[in-house]
């Protein structure tokens, strides 16, 4: 009994890294807790006398069943016509996140970069993830993946110039940040087209994920003056909005009567927006842990 408790307690402290491994590799909540639990499960089953390192071994394992997890996603995807954005950590009460997702957030991984890295093979999102944000080397990822370590190291590169072509790093200062949302924000609130262009970023891209159930909302808007045009019509909702954290970065959720209308994610580079992502999926916000 001794020995199962010790081996517990050693799972639980990597369970929070196990969680941000799994979270940036499938960009969704309930499927990375799930990753962690398989994970566990097959801790449970082994011997692990002959384990040297068990926080290489959980990362090796929980790393193989989300790649297992995203090949599945390859199978059975058949180019949906509907936005499918990853799923957002919503900090309601700004520097009182939830503990179980602190680990989850600690590099800041955006929405905009998530919908990136969705875009890449399960093998180049293995790749760059591990090594690139986790520093695990090339010889064990090649291991993962059935490649020698300078191949996987090729998956890594791919992936990262992707990555850096089509996810712009927001701007670190978060007070920042809220600044340029505030300003957007009010200039849609007025309507005021010049002011709202004059602080999108030329080649902004706002993405809209509406579920289903509003497949109405579900879009893809590309340059300043489109995005602009679309955003006048956020004004009536300004009522209802309050500014929180979305993966670490400033966002907006918009509520009304205690319900979740849209949680908005904004990217912000260079003191404009490069990047909104709104999730307006009823069904996902009601599965939002929205009281902290």
């Amino acid at each position: 009994m001794g020995e199962d408790a010790g081996l517990t307690e050693r799972f639980e402290r990597e369970r929070p890294r196990l969680r941000a491994v799994a979270y940036r590799m499938l960009g969704s909540l309930s499927e990375a807790e799930d990753a962690v639990q398989e994970t566990w499960l097959r801790l449970a089953r082994t011997d692990t006398a002959e384990v040297d390192n068990l926080a290489a071994w959980l990362t090796t394992v929980v790393a193989r069943v989300c790649l297992n997890t995203l090949r599945a996603r390859a199978t059975r995807r058949e180019d949906p016509l509907e936005v499918r954005l990853p799923d957002p950590v919503v900090d309601v009460a700004e520097g009182d996140a939830d503990p179980a997702y602190a680990a989850v957030l600690a590099d800041s991984v955006g929405l905009a970069l998530l919908v990136v890295l969705d875009t890449l093979t399960p093998t180049e999102r293995l790749a760059f993830v591990l090594h690139d944000m986790f520093g695990v080397p090339f010889e064990e990822i090649g291991a993962l993946v059935d490649r020698s370590p300078a191949a996987a190291r090729q998956l890594a590169s791919r992936a990262r110039r992707r990555v850096r072509g089509q996810a712009p790093a927001p701007d670190p200062d978060l007070a920042r940040q809220r600044e340029v949302v505030s300003a957007f924000l009010a200039a849609a609130r007025e309507g005021d087209f010049d002011r709202l262009v004059a602080v999108l970023h030329p080649d902004v891209v706002l993405r809209s994920d509406g579920g289903t159930a509003r497949a109405r909302h579900s879009t893809v808007l590309t340059g300043a003056r489109v995005v602009a045009a679309q955003a006048t019509t956020f004004g009536r909702f300004s009522p209802f909005a309050r500014p929180v954290l979305v993966n670490g970065a400033a966002g907006v959720l918009v509520s009304a009567a205690g319900r979740p209308l849209s949680v908005m994610a904004f990217t912000v580079t260079d003191g404009r927006i490069a990047a909104i992502d709104v999730i307006a999926d009823p069904e996902r916000l009601a599965g939002l842990d929205l009281a902290h």
